[in-house]
C-alpha cells in the first residue's frame, strides 16, 4: 500500500493581513465571556476563526454569507477586547526581540569571587556594569543613586557594586581612583573608568552618567515602552 503520510498542521501565529485578521478572530473567541455571548454569535465567531471546519458542500454558501456577517461582527467588537489584543501583540513582539535575562536593581557583590562570577558566568549577551566604591569617598553615594535609576530603565544591563576592600585587589582600587566604573560583556572588559567623577560635574545625576556611557557606545537601547492606547474608533482593516 503506497501513499505519503499526511503532515500534521501545527498552530502558528500568522502573518499578512489575512493572518492578522484570523489571529484577531481567534483571540476574540478565546477571550469572550461565553456566558454573556449569544449562542449564534459564539458559533459565528467559531466559524470565522476556523473556516476549515465547514463541510465542502456548504463552504461556498457559508463564504457568501460571511462577507456581510463578518463585517457586522467586526463593527460590534468590544473595543476593550481589541485594546487587549493590540497590547498582547506588542508584548509578544517585544519578547521575540528581547534576549537574555532581565534585571531591575543594583546587585551588591560581597567578595572577589562574586566579582569574578558576575564577569565570567553572566549570560554572554548581558552587559555588566560594576561600580567599585568605598564609604566616605566623594561621588560614590551619588553614583550608587544614579545606577539605581539606570537599572530601572535598562533591565537588560546588570548593574553591580562592590566595596574596594571586598574585591581582593584593594591595592589596585585605592581611594584616589574611586569611584571606579568597569563595564564587561561576555567576560571582556569594554570600559575601565577610574575616578569617573573627573569626567562629570561636581553635582551629577543619572542622565549625566547615562550620557557619559553612551558617548562610548556602552549602553543598549532603553527598555521597550508600550505605545499609548490609540484613540477610539481606530479602523480595523
Amino acid at each position: 500500500m503506497s501513499g505519503s503520510p499526511e503532515i500534521e498542521e501545527l498552530p502558528a501565529t500568522q502573518t499578512g493581513p489575512k493572518g492578522v485578521i484570523h489571529d484577531w478572530r481567534k483571540f476574540k473567541l478565546e477571550s469572550e465571556d461565553h456566558e454573556s455571548v449569544p449562542p449564534n454569535k459564539r458559533e459565528l465567531l467559531r466559524q470565522m476563526s476556523n473556516p476549515k471546519s465547514s463541510n465542502d458542500d456548504t463552504r461556498e454558501k457559508l463564504n457568501r454569507k460571511m462577507s456581510v456577517q463578518e463585517y457586522e461582527m467586526i463593527q460590534e467588537e468590544d473595543e476593550r477586547c481589541l485594546r487587549r489584543y493590540r497590547k498582547q501583540c506588542m508584548q509578544e513582539m517585544h519578547e521575540r526581540l528581547s534576549f537574555g535575562p532581565k534585571f531591575d536593581a543594583v546587585f551588591e557583590l560581597d567578595s572577589g569571587e562574586a566579582f569574578l562570577d558576575v564577569i565570567e558566568k553572566e549570560h554572554h549577551l548581558t552587559l555588566v556594569v560594576v561600580h567599585i566604591y568605598d564609604d566616605g569617598i566623594r561621588g560614590c553615594d551619588a553614583l550608587n543613586n544614579c545606577l539605581t535609576c539606570l537599572a530601572a530603565e535598562y533591565s537588560t544591563v546588570k548593574f553591580c557594586r562592590i566595596r574596594a576592600s571586598a574585591t581582593g585587589a584593594g591595592e589596585r582600587f585605592s581611594d584616589d581612583v574611586l569611584p571606579a566604573l568597569l563595564v564587561y560583556k561576555a567576560g571582556e572588559l569594554l570600559g575601565n573608568f577610574m575616578c569617573i567623577t573627573k569626567h562629570l560635574n561636581e553635582e551629577f545625576f543619572a542622565t549625566d552618567v547615562e550620557n557619559f556611557l553612551n558617548e562610548y557606545g556602552l549602553l543598549p537601547e532603553k527598555d521597550f515602552a508600550a505605545c499609548p492606547v490609540e484613540e477610539e474608533n481606530a479602523d480595523v482593516e
